[in-house]
């Protein structure tokens, strides 16, 4: 299933590094999101738009994981030639990733 099924996204910038914050729907699904969303799947997932480390950040009181891409933004809002030099698009792109849940 797609993340986008349990989960929503937000994301914000400062200069080549983005940040997306992965958030519950449902608190009781943050175990799983936690177990499957990894910084390496998160990297992977991304492939050559992120050129940086991915670090995550466990936020557990409130069932959200924060990642944050370092050079993911082609150079940042005043050098990239990207069409969303912002970055704001990577958060729906996360939710494409695929994990394995019961539909249930």
């Amino acid at each position: 299933m797609k993340l986008r099924e349990l989960a929503h996204s937000r994301t914000g910038n400062r200069g080549d590094t983005s940040n997306i914050s992965l958030i519950a729907f449902d608190a009781g699904d943050y175990p799983l999101l936690r177990d499957q969303v990894t910084a390496a799947r998160v990297k992977a997932h991304f492939g050559d738009i992120v050129a940086g480390e991915v670090i995550r950040y466990e936020l557990e009181t409130i069932g959200a994981l924060d990642f944050v891409l370092h050079r993911a933004l082609g150079g940042g809002v005043t050098r990239s030639l990207a069409l969303d030099a912002h970055g704001k698009s990577l958060s729906s792109a996360l939710l494409d990733l695929e994990i394995e849940a019961d539909k249930d």
